[in-house]
Formats: structure tokens, C-alpha cells, sequence
């Protein structure tokens, strides 16, 4: 029994001793906070948030960036930083906080704020109710945000995730960014979710503190989420207290250390493990130890140097807004040479001048070639290649080849058909880059412009044949009276149409001159009428050409012939122009309703563009833009098959 107690007493003194070397040892604790860290190129800055009423010693700090130590030093905050740093007061101003005085003591609350906080720090104020309102942006001027305070209003509805996410977007993104929001109820009426408003806060790297009036449980929850996203935490008071709580949170501004020390070398890391440690002389020191992103520096000179081609394993780091220049540099570029691939064409050889040349050698075509491109400069060869790589696709598909030369010839393009498809490709790659220029990268309308300049070119063909038919049309029974009176004269029919070649209207005096011209190479004068009609796809000509056939098979008067085929167009054309003129007011009403969604879509978009996020980024606004699309493609067809009258 005594060698047991004796044991017994041996290993109680030796559990002492050892208790008694634990307690006489510093501890570690983790009481502190890194607030912000970001590098100048060749250096790095600290900011530490250092609890309230510990005592640190500055001159013996110490610090690690991912294990490595630093030279570090450090210095207060109280009377400036060399690092940036933004506050912006996110206010609740709905009709809620009317209750008790809690307006009041908000503005008292905040206006201790603006007297307690270092001066050097950028106060902004947004405020929420049923809008968002950024009454004041990032300034250290005082009295403009005291001012700015004290003309706040309350209004309804409580749109908190909006103010957030608002605040985040005034508070920038250089420096070390906070939100400190003062709220007495629930959201109510955001467009943005929780979600959205925990993404923007984390994606930005803000700092959120709360400051609750008030409130359940269930809504602490929802803020202690808010506040967990950002790092912060949540301050439940009254409005006695209010005053205090703000002015706890400038303090600890206040109470901030900046440690700054030289980078180790070859470090270039954009995340870091970086702790500091601060003794406070008695008692444990302050340690505060986090995985920090590295920013780049955020007061003015202090820009992180970019390394240039002789520094040994650096890179270019190209800055933003140089993407885009470059992006405008090689729009400018593709439209230069979009013009470059169909340049300026040299006055072209007659129909008659080649049909003669052919009709007579091939010395004759080279003599004609070589006149009408005397003056034409020698082409480029990259011109000379896209232009015959162009030619050879043709002539692999000569379906497509015939369906460009036909809709050219309608047009009464001058265009070959190469060089209209170099054109149309062209079109196609700049309208896709104006879009991703006009939408700052987005692909979606990227894509969209693509369509529009696939689209555009050959419904630019087919407005101007459509208009080259119409003048056809209207001006045939004017053609067709001047025929029948050159018949009657005594004329031949050969003669008739020179006479419309000289002294008729354009169109029809352009294709009556091929007319001829085919004549006089042995293709019949109604087979040549014939081809006229099919390149316009005019039904009244075919019926004249028709009546023509007729007259020179079975025989008959032409003259009078054509004057009662004139005089039937008259009466068709007095007839459509009578629907026309009948028809109007549903044909206007159709363009109205047709164009306003569209026209109401493009002013959302140039104006508020946000209203029209639900549409283009939920599943549900691209099923219900769908619908919509559906339906007004629908009802287009149909009013068009109303207003339209086939005479």
C-alpha cells in the first residue's frame, strides 16, 4: 500500500507540473480577422481586424504567406490607410420602421456613424423599399452623406435582396469593400432570390455586418445567412441602442492594423494562406489567420507593375478594356475587307457589245476584255484567290449558283455571283461580331446578329426585285399601248420593241433591249418575251406573251390585241389599288400589333435591362418567350392572309 501511494502521489505531481507548463504557455488564439489583403507588385498589405479593447504591441508583429515568413511591420488605421477601403449603409426604408421611432433613431444611428468612422474611409448610402435607390455614392465627404441622411423618406415594401445585391455593385472592387445593413423585417417584393443576393456578396468578396431591429427568429435566420456569405455577423439591437451598435462598428474600422511586408521571391499566387500575429505584451496574443484572395493594389500609384518581355518568367497581362478594343480592331478590319473583296466595278460590256463579240471571234472578246478593264488596277492576290475559291463552290453546286444568278438578274444586281457570296459571308462574321461588341461578350447575341446577317442579304435581293417588279408591272400597259401604236403605224414587231428600248421606262426598256438582242442571235422573239416574264414572275406579262404566241400561230390583229390586254391591266390595277386603299386599316393594325412587342422589347433592353433577366436566364421566361413568339408568328400569318386580296 505505500509503494501505491507513493505511485500515486508521483504521477499527481507529475500531471501538476504538466498542467502548470500548459498554463504558463502562450496560447495561439484565433481572435483575430484578416479583412483584406492585396499585393503592389513587390510588396503586400495586411489589413487585421484586431478585437475591441486588446492592447497589441505593433512593433512586435510577425507574419506568414503560406508558410514563408515576412519583414512584415505594422502600423494603425485610426488616422489613414494606405489601402482603400468602402463602407456602404444599406438602410431599410420601408414603412415598418415608422413603428417605435426606428426611423428616427436609424438616422441618428447612422449620423454617429459618419462622426465616428477614420476619415479616410468611402461612405455610400443605398436604400430600400419598393425600389432601390443609390442616394449617395462612395465619398469621404461628410456632409454630403449627412445631408443625404437626413432627407431620407420611407416608403413600402421591403426589397432587401435587391439592396444587397445594388450595394455590392456601388461598394466597387478594389479595397477592402463592406456592407453594413440596417433592417427591421423580411423581404418582400425583390426580384432577386436569397441566392442571388449570398452570390453577389461572395463572388465580389464583400464583407456584410447586420444590424437587426427587432426581429423572430425566422428572420434572423435569413440575415444570418446574408451575413455568413459575406463573413460578417449579425447585431440584433432596439432602437435605443442602434446608435451604439453603428458606432461599435466604425470603431472597429478604427481599431484596424495595416501590415505591410515585401513578397517573398518568385511568389505570384492570387490565393494565400496568410497569418499575422500581434503581441499584446500580456496574455495570449492576437493571431489572425484565413485563406485570403490577393488583390491587386487598390490606391492610386500603387498598381501592380505588369512585367514586360525582358522580365525573366513573366507574362503580359493584358488589362480589360483591351479585349475589347482588340474585338473593335478586328470588326473594323473584317467590314475593311469585306469592301476590299467587291471592289468597285469597272463600267461593264453591254449585252449588245457581247453578244456581237460572241457572235463574231474570240479576238473580238479579247479586244472588248481588254477595253473595259483597261482602267481597272491590277487586283490583289488574296482578292484574286477568295474570289476564285468563291467561283469553284459555284460551280461544285450549281443549283446554288443558278438560284444567286437568278435572284441577282431579279434584283438587277451588277453583283457576280462570287463576289455576292464573299459579300454574304462577310455580313454573316461582322454582324456576329457587332453583337458580341453591343452585348459585351454575350454569345447568345453573338449568335442573333449572326442570323440577322445571314438574313439580311438575300432579303435585301428580294425587297429590290419586289420593287423592280412593282415599277414592271405598272409601267407594262403604258409598254404595251406603245407597242400596239407602233403596230398600228405599220411597225413590225421587232421594230415595236425598239421603239420601247428607246423611249420606254426602266425597267421594262432594259429587258426589251435583251429581247432584241437574243433575237438577233436566233432565239424567237416569244421565247425571248417569255424569258422577261419568268426573270420578273409577272402574270400579266405571261398573259401577254401568251396572247402574242397566239396572234403569231393563228394570226389576227396584234395592235388591237395588245390594246385590250393593256386595258384589261388597267382595271386590274385600278382594282388592286381600290382593295389597297379598302384594306388599309387592317394592314396597319397588323403592323402595329406585330412591331409593338418588338419595338417594346428593344427599349426594355437599351433601358432597363434587368426587368427582362427573368426572360432570358429562368426556364420559365424562355418557355413563356417561346409561346409568345409562337403565337405572334401565327397571328402575322393570319392578318396577312386577311388584308391580303389576290386581284
Amino acid at each position: 500500500m505505500g509503494a501505491r501511494r507513493v505511485i500515486g502521489r508521483a504521477a499527481a505531481t507529475l500531471v501538476a507540473a504538466v498542467l502548470a507548463l500548459l498554463v504558463s504557455t502562450p496560447a495561439y488564439a484565433e481572435d483575430g480577422a484578416i479583412a483584406h489583403v492585396e499585393s503592389t507588385g513587390d510588396g503586400i498589405r495586411i489589413l487585421v481586424d484586431v478585437p475591441s479593447g486588446a492592447r497589441v504591441d505593433l512593433s512586435g508583429v510577425s507574419a506568414t504567406l503560406d508558410g514563408d515568413d515576412l519583414d512584415a511591420t505594422a502600423t494603425p488605421t485610426s488616422s489613414g490607410s494606405a489601402v482603400k477601403r468602402t463602407t456602404v449603409l444599406v438602410i431599410d426604408t420601408s414603412r415598418s420602421m415608422r413603428k417605435q421611432g426606428r426611423f428616427e433613431a436609424a438616422q441618428q444611428a447612422a449620423t454617429t456613424y459618419l462622426d465616428t468612422v477614420p476619415d479616410d474611409v468611402e461612405v455610400g448610402v443605398v436604400t430600400f423599399d419598393s425600389a432601390v435607390d443609390v442616394a449617395l455614392e462612395p465619398t469621404t465627404d461628410r456632409a454630403a452623406a449627412r445631408a443625404v441622411i437626413g432627407d431620407l423618406s420611407l416608403q413600402r415594401n421591403t426589397l432587401l435582396y435587391d439592396g444587397l445585391i445594388a450595394a455590392t455593385d456601388v461598394a466597387g472592387d478594389s479595397g477592402q469593400r463592406s456592407l453594413l445593413l440596417l433592417s427591421d423585417g423580411a423581404d418582400a417584393g425583390s426580384t432577386a432570390s436569397l441566392e442571388d443576393a449570398t452570390a453577389a456578396i461572395k463572388d465580389t468578396g464583400t464583407r456584410v455586418h447586420i444590424v437587426g431591429l427587432d426581429l423572430g427568429e425566422d428572420q434572423l435566420a435569413q440575415l444570418r445567412t446574408i451575413a455568413g456569405a459575406g463573413e460578417g455577423d449579425v447585431i440584433t439591437s432596439s432602437g435605443a441602442a442602434l446608435a451604439a451598435a453603428f458606432a461599435e462598428q466604425a470603431e472597429a474600422l478604427a481599431d484596424q492594423v495595416l501590415v505591410t511586408a515585401p513578397l517573398p521571391s518568385g511568389f505570384s499566387a492570387d490565393v494565400a494562406t496568410v497569418q499575422v500575429t500581434l503581441p499584446t505584451g500580456a496574455g495570449a496574443p492576437v493571431v489572425a489567420r484565413s485563406l485570403a484572395k490577393v488583390e491587386a493594389a487598390s490606391t492610386p500609384g500603387a498598381a501592380v507593375a505588369l512585367p514586360t518581355i525582358a522580365d525573366e518568367g513573366g507574362g503580359f497581362t493584358a488589362p480589360g478594356w483591351m479585349l475589347w478594343a482588340g474585338v473593335a480592331v478586328f470588326a473594323v478590319g473584317l467590314l475593311g475587307v469585306a469592301v476590299l473583296l467587291v471592289p468597285a466595278k469597272p463600267a461593264p460590256m453591254s449585252i449588245a457589245d457581247r453578244v456581237t463579240a460572241y457572235s463574231t471571234r474570240v479576238s473580238g472578246v479579247e479586244e472588248l476584255a481588254r477595253r473595259s478593264h483597261s482602267a481597272k488596277p491590277p487586283s490583289e492576290p488574296v482578292l484574286d484567290q477568295a474570289r476564285a475559291a468563291a467561283a469553284e463552290l459555284l460551280e461544285r453546286n450549281s443549283a446554288l449558283n443558278d438560284r444567286m444568278t437568278r435572284r441577282l438578274a431579279a434584283a438587277g444586281s451588277e453583283f457576280k455571283p462570287s463576289e455576292w457570296l464573299l459579300l454574304h459571308i462577310g455580313a454573316v462574321l461582322a454582324g456576329g461580331v457587332i453583337g458580341l461588341l453591343l452585348g459585351q461578350g454575350s454569345i447568345l447575341l453573338g449568335l442573333l446578329f449572326m442570323v440577322i446577317g445571314f438574313l439580311a442579304p438575300p432579303t435585301y435581293l428580294r425587297f429590290m426585285a419586289g420593287r423592280r417588279r412593282r415599277a414592271f408591272d405598272t409601267a407594262l400597259p403604258e409598254v404595251l399601248q406603245l407597242l400596239s401604236g407602233a403596230l398600228s403605224a405599220g411597225l413590225s414587231l421587232a421594230q415595236a420593241v425598239d421603239t420601247v428600248v428607246r423611249e420606254g421606262p426602266e425597267p421594262i426598256a432594259s429587258e426589251f433591249k435583251r429581247v432584241l438582242v437574243e433575237a438577233r442571235i436566233g432565239v424567237s422573239i416569244e421565247d425571248a418575251f417569255e424569258g422577261v416574264a419568268h426573270r420578273f414572275e409577272s402574270r400579266d406579262f405571261g398573259w401577254a406573251v401568251m396572247a402574242i404566241r397566239i396572234q403569231r400561230q393563228v394570226g389576227g390583229n396584234l395592235a388591237e390585241l395588245l390594246t385590250t390586254v393593256a386595258a384589261t391591266m388597267r382595271e386590274r390595277q385600278f382594282l388592286r389599288r381600290h382593295v389597297r386603299a379598302l384594306s388599309a386599316e387592317g394592314r396597319l393594325s397588323a403592323v402595329i400589333l406585330c412591331g409593338l412587342p418588338v419595338v417594346f422589347l428593344l427599349f426594355l433592353f437599351l433601358t432597363n435591362r434587368t426587368f427582362l433577366d427573368p426572360l432570358l436566364h429562368d426556364p420559365r421566361g424562355w418557355i413563356m418567350s417561346g409561346f409568345g413568339i409562337l403565337w405572334m408568328v401565327i397571328g402575322s400569318f393570319w392578318m396577312s392572309r386577311m388584308v391580303k386580296v389576290d386581284a
